[in-house]
């Protein structure tokens, strides 16, 4: 209790700040996209200027793009690595680093037409040494030992957008998550995914997401031990004000449904993606406009997980649109369309005053 309250205290006094001189800047005007890191690097998707790497011991970046003739793409989604390799997601195909070679490669995917090339996520999952790959249509993995890419079909009852593959989370060395754009997959890893036992379903039938609007398309996961937090996509116009309604559901792996939207304290009810540090819940949010069908960008919340209570952000700098959110161990990432942005946890500011409070 006592961390929780000094963690709240530390964040109501500089996080929300109309100047928080904490902020850091990166790659500038930079259209960033997606952020992973290896533990030794940031890997980081732009959308325009390739694949950037941040090396954390020399401190130096790198870029791969078509500009110096490293990379032959230059428009990329998503991205995810491992000690050996680094993953990229772009519309047509992924692309793989190969970094003892040194040597990029591409693969294409001819089921489903050129639209399932499109990588819309890929996640490592280290428990079973594989890649997990989201494609417009189709779920891939990748088995690293057999070096063999594997094709599933997950649509359920004909719905073709359950086998859209938007998002997927890995969840420790028993689940993995699969967001499509009509609901929520669950695989459990100790059966074969082509067993249809290995896989659960939810959408908004049988009162999950509690019943609410006619479709969940989800945007973003984020796994803890008790819960799964789920944020869904906004899209409503004034025919149909309850197609997608976004929103986040904080879900107990059971039958409990706790929403988040903007009548608790949101200010946008579309969800870009959502990270955790402590106890706390980060959520990039955006707003769909149902006149104008424009995406507006409106910043980021937390939640205290615990409480659940919602307090907005006001980060001097910080651009409204967050395209996705990463921490790695020490500074949580903003992915912007303006540039790459961090919050240092480890600044001695902080230290200095949870020393101060515990003193």
């Amino acid at each position: 209790m006592k961390y929780f309250l000094i963690i709240f205290f530390i964040l109501s006094h500089f996080l929300f700040a109309q100047n928080f001189q904490e902020l850091e800047s990166y790659l500038e005007g930079k259209d960033v996209r997606d952020v992973s890191d290896d533990g030794n690097n940031l890997w980081v998707a732009t959308n325009g200027n390739g694949i950037f790497q941040y090396n954390y011991r020399m401190q130096e970046w790198y870029n791969y793009s078509t500009y110096n003739e490293k990379l032959k793409h230059n428009f990329f989604y998503t991205i995810t690595a491992n000690k050996d390799f680094v993953w990229a997601g772009s519309s047509d195909g992924l692309f793989i680093f190969n970094k003892k070679r040194k040597r990029w490669s591409k693969r294409k995917f001819g089921k489903g037409g050129q639209l399932s090339n499109w990588i819309r996520d890929v996640q490592y999952d280290s428990d079973i040494n594989a890649v997990w790959i989201g494609r417009f249509k189709y779920l891939t993995k990748y088995d690293l030992k057999k070096r063999r890419f594997i094709d599933y079909d997950l649509t359920i009852n004909d719905n073709m957008k359950t086998n859209t593959i938007k998002v997927i989370k890995v969840d420790g060395d028993s689940l993995v998550w699969f967001g499509t754009e009509s609901g929520l997959h669950r695989y459990d890893k100790s059966l074969n995914i082509s067993d249809s036992s290995s896989l659960s379903f939810y959408d908004n039938d049988f009162n999950y997401f509690n019943g609410d609007g006619e479709a969940v398309s989800i945007s973003a996961l984020l796994v803890e031990q008790n819960h799964i937090w789920i944020g869904l996509d906004e899209f409503i116009t004034k025919n149909n004000p309850d197609f997608n309604l976004g929103g986040i559901y904080k879900f107990d792996r059971k039958n409990s449904w706790t929403r988040f939207d903007e009548r608790n304290g949101l200010k946008g009810n579309g969800i870009y993606d959502m990270e955790i540090t402590g106890d706390f819940i980060w959520v990039s949010l955006y707003q769909f406009s149902k006149n104008t069908k424009d995406i507006y960008g409106r910043g980021v919340a937390l939640i205290n997980r615990f409480s659940n209570e919602i307090t907005m952000t006001n980060i001097d700098g910080l651009p409204s649109t967050i395209n996705s959110l990463h921490f790695d161990g020490t500074k949580l990432w903003f992915a912007t369309n303006e540039g790459l942005f961090a919050i240092d946890f480890s600044n001695k500011f902080v230290e200095n005053f949870i020393k101060e409070i515990n003193d």
